[in-house]
């Protein structure tokens, strides 16, 4: 990951690191709380490979992971778990943006350092290494009204409703289509990330409304969705953000479809990991500053994928299964450039 939008720590350097973190040895909890998809096991493959990393450096980086189907409360239990093991840190992916907050606290009471990636928390006693969901929203729909030279009818199909970086990124695209009053947003649903859902939303979505001009639909669906633009035999009239799969670049390869994509890596667990590493050093960031709604993110690149880019995509997944996912991620020695 070569570039940074901002740094911040918050109050996190507060946070009292245990005995156990000035070893040469760390465990580090993982907790994934949705498993709908496969870019959910890509992160973790990839946090345990940093993890692996490590070694060569000098230091023996454990992971211990959680990851299932859980609701707030199931998940708050995997934080508490890791409590209870003696974790030196936890990394996680939320499923809210404020229920850990007294949980967290106690990770903090008991000396672990706690990150969240993906979705931002607004506990004090946390910090976010991930990319910014809103600016995420917000670049495919900047994509889409340059595209639609500022007007049309535009339908969305959503992620989980409720689910913290799905709520952030729909706030991106809705801020950015406000300024273009000549575009119309003229239905909004929910398909909770699954392509077979995608695909049935926007073949409804088409029955309703003929004169669709652009479709804002994140990844996980965009395939379906396109899926059911191309089985209309409309994917010469219709502009539609997409997918960094690996059969969605394909696909968009091969058919020479209007599409362009933001990117949220996968590596952003791993990002984590290596910072969260660092920190476990005693180490101090150089930028301590404040970013995001709560004041506690570290904010990385996001990377977009349009024609000016696809080949170089492409190239990057060739030879991976088509469920591989186009990533990036803040290796060992880029994180350690952003230390004193």
């Amino acid at each position: 990951m070569k570039k940074l939008v901002s740094l911040a720590l918050g109050t996190v350097a507060a946070v009292a690191l245990s005995a156990a973190a000035h070893a040469e040895d760390f465990k580090i909890g993982l907790s994934n709380g949705w498993v709908g998809s496969e870019w959910r096991t890509q992160m973790i493959e990839e946090a345990q490979a940093a993890a692996a990393a490590w070694k060569e450096k000098g230091h023996n980086v454990e992971v211990v992971v959680q990851s299932a189907n859980v609701d707030v409360p199931g998940q708050i239990a995997h934080v508490r778990n890791f409590i209870s093991e003696g974790v030196d840190a936890i990394i996680i992916n939320p499923n809210s943006p404020t229920a850990f907050d007294p949980v967290f606290a106690q990770a903090k009471e008991a000396g672990i350092l706690v990150i969240a990636t993906d979705a931002e928390v607004s506990s004090p006693d946390a910090m976010y290494v991930g990319i910014d969901q809103k600016a995420w929203g917000a670049a495919g729909a900047e994509w889409l009204a340059k595209t639609l030279n500022g007007k049309g009818n535009v339908v969305a199909i959503n992620g989980v409703a409720g689910h913290p970086a799905n709520e952030m990124r729909v706030a991106g695209y809705k801020e950015v289509f406000a300024k273009h009053p000549d575009i119309k947003i003229v239905n909004e649903v929910n398909a909770n990330w699954d392509q077979a859902q995608g695909q049935q939303a926007m073949q409804n979505l088409l029955a309703t409304y003929p004169d669709i001009a652009g479709v804002w639909v994140q990844d996980g669906m965009a395939a379906g969705a396109w899926k059911s633009i191309m089985d209309a035999n409309k994917s010469d009239q219709i502009a539609a953000t997409g997918e960094i799969r690996k059969d969605f670049i394909d696909l968009w390869t091969k058919d020479k479809l209007n599409s362009g994509a933001s990117v949220n890596p996968p590596g952003v667990m791993a990002s984590a990991l290596n910072v969260a590493v660092l920190l476990l050093q005693d180490k101090e960031l150089k930028e301590p500053a404040t970013a995001g709604q709560y004041g506690n993110a570290m904010y990385l690149d996001i990377p977009f994928i349009d024609s000016s880019n696809l080949a170089e995509a492409a190239k990057q997944v060739e030879g991976k299964p088509g469920y591989y996912s186009y990533t990036d991620q803040l290796s060992i020695e880029e994180a350690e450039a952003l230390f004193k």
